[in-house]
């Protein structure tokens, strides 16, 4: 059977024999989950605790250092031998690493910690940092976006290393009565509410984390702090957690994510800003010019319409279009879910391919004139518009920036000035996670942490350092988020279902158990 991906190419969903045919977990599965279950009331206190902490980047240095150090200790609570806090730019990433375990695959995990900014006076349910927990959803800036998704790691290596601890090990396999360490002599593993403060426990797999605090910036430090330590960094997979699942009853593997390049385009029109009682009619308005030439990105179909822009777009997978049309996707729902309102964009594609398998532009920010307080009823003498481009296999961010500035040359009337700059240092491409022995280890604990007998396949329609991380350190890259799109990131009211970080964190103790047995 062709595959392409990670994406199985069959009429049916996947087959998991780890499960009951009803979903029901198996033995192994159960116990990891009534151990998360049980502690699920520390799960909550700790993600309010750290949602507490406003690191914005560019607004709270200091709490962007906090936010660090409440992460290292979070690692050093959990067991973790080596963590270190790492300079980054204004900002600092937490390094953790756990590797004691000879011959297993070694996994970097990826994800970070700093937050977007929050405007109070637009937030319903509390106040940005002020978290509470409401019908199931723990509300505050970064719950789910994406301490929650840390926190969902934390606590899968809590029941991993419970697990480890309660099993026999036997110092030959092939005498099992030779016991080198019954499991009753085992010491527990720490609690933060109990007693206990060690374990002899350890990971099936090593594990290094990389949680950095300039993701929201775009990560223009990564680079470089890959490239100064790359031993340091090495790994056998990459396991990027700052994604989203297909939604909380259906889990889907997340196998692609978009490229994004950003850009700032001014258009100025008078050399000051002119009371338009006395030149209205004979002036050129910036504001109507940059207006004609954003409806000019976009034909009668939804196509972008710049020169040669789709040339290098690569084909559509048809094993991975199969896999999203078996997606339980309704429009209804999307809408309902997204709170978009309609659905807009490229003819002939389905709103999952829109967003995972074709590229798209979108304006971020717009202004022009006086848009807070009394107008000065004046003609502007500059508009300005913030564009995110988003790309897809096939396309280098290099070649759709020169492509945007030739249009935006060829677009702007000789009445008016304009600048255009294109953000090439926060650029990223877009990434597929390739073939991997690993991709069905993970397709089978995300059947045994959501308790479903389908695992779906989907895409990111955002950006990340996926492809970045890839080529720095020669390793594969495979996806796994607990976000939601119902769970606002970026927006007023963000917050994170804590029954997807239950069974977020049961997922990765799952699969941090089968990867080191299947190695």
């Amino acid at each position: 059977m062709e595959q392409h991906h990670g994406v199985e190419d069959h009429d049916g969903g996947p087959e998991h024999p780890a499960l009951d045919n009803d979903g029901q977990d198996n033995d192994d599965a159960a116990g990891l989950r009534s151990f998360v279950q049980s502690r699920r009331a520390e799960l909550e206190g700790q993600l309010a605790e750290w949602v507490r902490v406003p690191g914005v980047l560019g607004e709270h240095a200091k709490d962007l250092l906090r936010s660090a150090n409440w992460l290292a200790a979070a690692f050093r609570e959990v067991g973790f031998p080596m963590v270190e806090i790492l300079p980054t730019g204004e900002s600092h990433a937490v390094y953790a690493e756990w590797c004691e375990a000879p011959g297993a695959p070694t996994v970097l995990v990826y994800s970070h910690h700093d937050v977007r900014v929050s405007k109070p006076e637009e937030w319903d349910q509390t106040v940005p940092f002020e978290p509470v927990v409401r019908d199931g959803r723990l509300y505050g800036r970064g719950s789910s976006d994406a301490k929650g998704q840390i926190l969902a790691h934390l606590w899968s290596l809590r029941a991993h290393l419970d697990q480890q601890s309660t099993r026999v090990i036997t110092s030959d396999p092939q005498n099992p009565d030779a016991l080198s360490l019954p499991a009753a002599e085992t010491p527990t593993l720490y609690h933060p509410a109990g007693a206990s403060t060690a374990s002899t426990a350890r990971p099936a797999v090593n594990l290094k984390y990389l949680v950095e605090g300039e993701e929201e910036g775009g990560s223009p430090h990564l680079a470089m702090l890959l490239e100064e330590q790359p031993d340091r960094f090495q790994a056998d997979l990459v396991l990027f957690s700052d994604t989203l699942l297909f939604r909380e009853d259906h889990p889907a593997m997340c196998v692609s994510l978009r490229g994004m390049v950003s850009a700032h385009l001014e258009v100025t029109g008078p050399e000051v800003d002119v009371h338009s009682g006395a030149v209205s009619g004979a002036v050129p308005n910036p504001a109507f010019e940059i207006s004609r030439v954003l409806a000019g990105l976009h034909d009668d179909d939804g196509r972008i319409y710049i020169p040669e822009f789709y040339d290098d777009v690569a084909p559509v997978p048809d094993d991975f279009r199969k896999a999203l049309a078996r997606l339980p996707f309704t429009e209804e729902d999307w809408l309902e879910r997204s709170e978009t309102g309609s659905i807009t964009g490229e003819l002939g594609y389905t709103v999952p391919e829109r967003l995972w398998l074709r590229p798209a532009v979108e304006v971020t920010a717009l202004i022009a004139g006086d848009p807070v307080g009394i107008s000065s009823a004046a003609v502007p003498s500059v508009a300005a518009v913030d564009l995110s481009l988003r790309t897809v296999m096939g396309q280098r961010v290099e070649k759709v920036a020169e492509q945007l500035r030739q249009w935006v040359r060829d677009t702007v009337g000789d009445n008016y000035g304009h600048t255009l700059s294109v953000d090439l240092e926060t650029a990223q491409e877009p990434y597929w996670t390739p073939d991997h022995p690993a991709v069905p280890v993970l397709e089978r604990a995300m059947a045994k942490g959501f308790r479903s007998s389908e695992v779906g396949r989907m895409g990111n329609a955002g950006g990340g350092p996926a492809t970045l991380l890839s080529r720095q350190l020669d390793s594969p890259v495979l996806f796994f988020g607990t976000g939601l799109v119902e769970d606002h990131w970026h927006d007023s009211d963000e917050s994170v279902n804590l029954e997807v970080l239950v069974n977020g964190a049961v997922t990765l103790a799952c699969f941090w158990d089968e990867l080191a047995q299947t190695g």
